[in-house]
């Protein structure tokens, strides 16, 4: 066997001990590596008991979560420990999260089907009742295996901070040493779940499992991966989509001290070195000619103006409510408006990468993985193996917004290629620099929409109509039967076709041009990105022209959607609705906006202060946000990551935006794409909504309606639309 040595192994916190109580985890070891699991991993099979695979108890007193999801900074693996311990009763500190292997049959996400995966904000909520019974279960067998060592009746038996109690004889015995006969009691068919009121730790605040060592430098993450013999590789990618190698010249980078091997692979040229720095050096003395008879050569610019002439024409239709032609020929205002959205970066800190080891049993992958069944089948496929010979560690990842969940797996696939075309001799890291994911990676598609209102001589809102153009991700995809229906991307009109305002008659259509070559991924909030911000600055400048309050009017439209309803009362009481703003300097202007999206099955509303200076430049002065995402299981995370997300949308507005001249991206770093400074973020205040409804995500749902709200705040304080996004080049003084 040969050894895996992790950078800064030796200061993780390994559980100690022997053997325990094992809920359902086995994780066997590669033939080809060696790691040093926790004793309390190292269970006999006459000694593990596995009715579920989520929980494993030492003999120490060590409580381990096994996460199916992947923990990418969105505070993953708390939650889902959370969940488990509230139910277990376990004590905090004595938990610890490990990331479950690959293995669909055990880990499957429960709101995708029979795939494993982490994405669409759905970890919280279908893992929900599935860990409550996983932590119930547990406790149960602890408390069954006290009552028959001490012979006293279940009933009496008490459960509180990870130790057993029975008042009347004063026994007590910590979990860990009840592990091993709870081992061997029977698994209960069913459990009691705690009422919301008795939550221990869920509601409350705990702190985060993953944070002690992010800041230490013990946090595995793919860069710290170091095999033995590994090379690092890095490939000259087309500069433009679609295009291929017609030749090379390796015979500089070949001679870069530590430049071990140069091959060529259906995605570009790699280069394999010793290290990252003399792989990118290598990459960089490469020659590469490029053949772009059969790439993507259009602009940004011609790419829009080919949208905004599919938009003249009707598209295939997503939602159709009464009839809004009729409503349209009646109405006695009529108020219209267009919006461009751009390609978006996800950006991510961590760019893409991961590590890959062939052997005669199968493929070993180490990296932030977020897509476990497809990336199994993916490589299955490319080394001619069985998805199960594919092994996948999941280690944390630096970020994702949506990249690491690939459609087409595509930097594991060409990680593949290069594994392959070296024969497998050794095992490979495969290293994109920023550059390449801003220019080889995968974008938000760009958007153009046009919107239509109708208003009778009352000012009433009766019809609606909502023209989306943009590029499908879904399409070409395995997702694609299920998530297009009748030439409609679900995701691409999410928040359109959704839209919760009672307006009689509605009709939303879509455009997917087919001709358009830009690879597209889903991006933090996927298609609500760029609908919320569509349909709320519209409905604002429609309360205008209606000679009503933007938040009066809303609610109106919200009776029959009170969640909606609720969180908008909320914000809007939170921020001081309708009380005039403080002045600001001389020849300053303020303004106060307002949006609500549900996504994702969370319900948040936004009130945005922004000052507009004399400049024409803007400050965000403060956010309020209202947020309705179920059972707030760890309410300190939640308010994280709606601060992120605003964090996050206020990037994309201000700056954000991927451009393409002749089918070449322009932007390569953050230099010319730039991420929003400290000094720019606003005021954040998040108000959580009580509730005993099922949790849902939070990952996403902070950031759709960050943008309409700071629009609105700026068409408040200067009368200024904006139909464009990003911000960056426009004059905000109306």
């Amino acid at each position: 066997m040969s050894e895996i040595t992790i950078q800064n192994l030796s200061r993780r916190n390994f559980l100690q001990g022997a053997a325990g109580l094992t809920l359902g985890v086995c994780l066997p070891l590669s033939a080809q590596a060696t790691f040093v699991l926790p004793d309390a991993a190292r269970i006999e099979p006459n000694k593990r008991f596995e009715p579920n695979a989520f929980l494993r108890i030492g003999t120490d007193n060590s409580i381990t979560v096994i996460s199916k999801h992947l923990e990418m900074g969105q505070g993953t693996y708390t939650g889902l420990a959370t969940i488990v311990a509230e139910e277990l009763d376990a004590d905090w500190a004595s938990v610890r999260i490990e990331g479950a292997p690959a293995d669909a049959s055990r880990y499957n996400n429960l709101l995708w089907g029979p795939a494993q995966g982490t994405g669409g904000s759905t970890a919280m909520a279908n893992s929900w009742m599935q860990l409550r019974k996983a932590g119930a279960s547990a406790r149960a067998m602890l408390v069954a295996a006290a009552a028959r060592q001490w012979q006293v009746p279940v009933a009496e038996i008490t459960v509180a901070e990870g130790v057993v109690r029975h008042a009347a004889s004063k026994r007590k015995a910590r979990f860990g040493e009840l592990a091993l006969a709870a081992a061997n009691e029977p698994v209960p068919e069913s459990v009691s779940l705690k009422d919301l009121k008795n939550f221990r730790l869920i509601g409350k605040h705990v702190p985060r499992k993953d944070s002690a060592a992010k800041t230490d430098g013990s946090a595995q993450f793919t860069q710290d991966v170091q095999l033995p013999g590994m090379l690092v590789a890095l490939v000259a990618h087309s500069p433009r989509f679609g295009g291929k190698v017609a030749s090379f010249d390796d015979s500089v980078a070949r001679q870069i001290a530590g430049v071990v091997d140069v091959v060529q692979i259906p995605q570009g040229v790699a280069v394999l070195a010793r290290d990252t720095w003399s792989a990118k050096k290598g990459r960089d003395a490469l020659t590469v000619q490029w053949d772009d008879s059969a790439a993507f050569k259009l602009g940004s610019d011609e790419i829009l103006a080919s949208y905004r002439e599919l938009a003249k024409q009707p598209g295939a239709v997503a939602r159709r409510d009464g009839d809004a032609e009729t409503a349209f020929a009646s109405a006695a205002k009529v108020v219209r408006a267009s919006y461009d959205f751009p390609y978006l970066a996800h950006a991510a800190m961590e760019p893409m990468n991961c590590v890959m080891q062939l052997s005669s049993d199968g493929c070993e992958v180490w990296n932030g993985e977020q897509f476990q069944t497809g990336d199994q089948y993916a490589l299955a496929s490319v080394f001619g193996l069985k998805p199960d010979q594919v092994k996948l560690n999941m280690l944390f990842a630096g970020g994702s917004f949506g990249r690491r969940a690939n459609i087409h797996s595509d930097y594991l696939i060409e990680t593949a290629h290069i594994v392959k075309a070296i024969g497998g001799r050794a095992p490979v890291k495969l290293v994109w620099m920023r550059e390449d994911d801003m220019r080889a990676g995968y974008f938000r598609p760009a958007f153009h929409h046009v919107l239509e209102a109708a208003l009778d001589a009352k000012g009433t809102l009766t019809g609606w109509r909502h023209r989306l153009v943009g590029q499908s991700i879904m399409a070409g995809s395995a997702f694609e039967a299920m998530m297009v229906k009748n030439g409609v991307d679900h995701t691409s009109v999410e928040g359109a076709s959704s839209l919760p305002y009672a307006i009689p008659n509605l009709t939303v259509d879509l455009h997917t041009p087919k001709d358009i070559k830009v690879p597209v991924l889903w991006w933090r909030s996927v298609g609500s990105s760029h609908t919320a911000y569509s349909t709320e600055t519209f409905l604002d400048e429609v309360a205008r022209a209606a000679g009503k309050d933007s938040v009066a009017l809303r609610l109106d439209l919200l009776a029959k959607h009170p969640r909606h309803a609720g969180v908008l009362r909320l914000a809007a009481e939170k921020a001081g609705w309708g009380k005039p703003l403080a002045a600001g300097k001389k020849g300053e202007k303020r303004g106060r906006g307002v949006a609500v999206h549900e996504s994702f099955h969370s319900y948040i509303a936004q009130v945005a202060e922004v000052t507009v200076r004399a400049d024409g430049s803007l400050k965000v002065d403060r956010i309020v946000c209202a947020v309705d995402c179920g059972i707030a299981i760890n309410p300190h995370n939640i308010v994280a990551q709606v601060e992120g997300s605003v964090g996050f949308a206020l990037s994309a507005l201000l700056r954000g935006e991927i451009t393409l001249k002749a089918g070449v991206v322009q932007q390569s770093n953050f230099h010319d794409y730039s991420l929003l400074r400290l000094d720019e973020m606003p005021k954040v205040e998040v108000h959580i909504v009580p509730s005993a409804e099922p949790p849902t995500g939070i990952g996403e749902p902070g950031v759709p309606p960050v943008a309409p709200a700071v629009a609105n705040a700026i068409a408040a304080a200067t009368g200024k639309r904006i139909y464009r996004l990003p911000l960056a080049g426009q004059d905000l003084r109306g």
